[in-house]
């Protein structure tokens, strides 16, 4: 499990409050739900923002990031993102200090512009001059809780702290200029999971010449099974309420990713290495989804989490057939090769299953009674070569 919020390589979940149900029990299920996740293998939680009931969010992130924490035993949470011009850059950056002085090294921030105008008129502000304002929050808030500015709250000691144990900060970003802004102030990326992998890794590619370096985090949606994909374009269409035709443009085609966890983890790793990011933050939540099957599947999610870390993924021998109901492969394969100890392996064809190692390890059975199980494509001292069309 990764220690620093959003460090390289970490994985992360994003919580969504269950509208449906009162107060209290969204409170239960969603501190239930970050107790499950880092259960789950993931490293921390993300909340974030919009305010009156608007969509599945809450208008509370920061606070729900401190609630959380209180409920799991370890991981990180942040709210992420929270829409900065909303309220003062000082007040933000003195209760994520406190807040990190009370679980130390397990808060980070994440923080948006904003673009939803009920946002703005619940908080009784406006749009006026947004940028600016925000480019303005975002340097000073990121320099207070690095410790290297800490501008008219340096007499706070939660502030001071920061020197020593800076608070990572990122900044949502859809443009060009929004890289070239947090790489200014320090901060790093998270991308909006509609963004495609080429729109990102233009983006990822600009913040590193302006001389980025902190991390870069790629969302996506996922779903284990299959199902997802009807409820996830309700999601979109919501997205779409309040989103620029420009914004839209740069939206990937396929935004959900479902199927068995060693597909999901094969598609996630590919879209990390097609945009450049070093950090996943994964959403399970969909319009209509239950407490219930939000837990299920953010279990469901715990070999997906284990392949990421392990930094590769079992994929199906060439000429395999998915069996979508048992969520495994066969196929048949002329194993040819030797054993470390000179051994022939046998070369008869033979019906074979696949499964990721969470669910069955593959073993390959050897001459002279010898049998050999691993978690790898081939057992150890073998070499085989397999034989057939592509996977259907």
């Amino acid at each position: 499990m990764s220690v620093t919020p959003f460090a390289p390589g970490s994985v992360s979940l994003r919580l969504y409050p269950h509208n449906d149900l009162p107060a209290e029990r969204i409170v239960e299920a969603m501190r239930a739900q970050a107790v499950l996740a880092v259960e789950a293998g993931f490293d921390g939680v993300m909340t974030s923002e919009h305010h009156g009931g608007f969509g599945g969010y809450l208008p509370n992130p920061l606070q729900m990031a401190g609630w959380l924490l209180e409920a799991m035993p370890r991981g990180w949470a942040a709210p992420c993102p929270l829409l900065l011009p909303l309220r003062p850059w000082a007040l933000v950056a003195e209760e994520i200090a406190w807040l990190d002085a009370r679980f130390p090294g397990r808060v980070g921030l994440g923080v948006a512009a904003g673009s939803l105008e009920a946002d703005f008129a619940i908080m009784d502000t406006n749009k006026d001059d947004l940028v600016r304002r925000f480019a303005e929050g975002l340097a000073r808030v990121t320099a207070a809780l690095s410790g290297r500015d800490p501008g008219p709250l340096a007499g706070d000691p939660a502030l001071a702290r920061c020197a020593a144990h800076p608070v990572p900060v990122l900044s949502a970003a859809m443009s060009r200029t929004a890289c070239r802004r947090a790489a200014s102030a320090g901060a790093g990326l998270i991308f909006a999971g509609t963004s495609s992998n080429d729109h990102c890794r233009e983006l990822t590619d600009l913040y590193r010449a302006e001389g980025g370096t902190a991390p870069v985090v790629l969302v996506r949606r996922v779903w284990v099974g299959e199902g997802g994909h009807e409820r996830h374009a309700k999601q979109v269409d919501l997205y779409r309420s309040y989103t620029s035709g420009a914004q839209q443009s740069k939206w990937g085609g396929e935004q959900q990713i479902e199927g068995t966890p060693a597909e999901i983890a094969q598609r996630l790793l590919a879209d990390l290495a097609a945009t450049g990011a070093d950090a996943l933050n994964l959403r399970i939540h969909v319009p209509g989804v239950s407490p219930e099957e939000a837990a299920t599947h953010i279990a469901g999610l715990s070999e997906v989490v284990g392949l990421l870390k392990q930094g590769n993924h079992p994929s199906p021998p060439p000429g395999a057939e998915r069996d979508l109901k048992k969520g495994e492969y066969s196929f048949q394969t002329p194993m040819r090769g030797s054993l470390m100890a000179g051994l022939p392996v046998s070369t008869r064809p033979e019906k074979r299953r696949w499964k990721s190692p969470s669910v069955a390890v593959r073993s390959y059975q050897l001459p002279l009674s010898a049998s050999c199980q691993c978690c790898s494509a081939v057992p150890p001292g073998v070499t085989a070569r397999v034989q057939g069309p592509s996977v259907r």
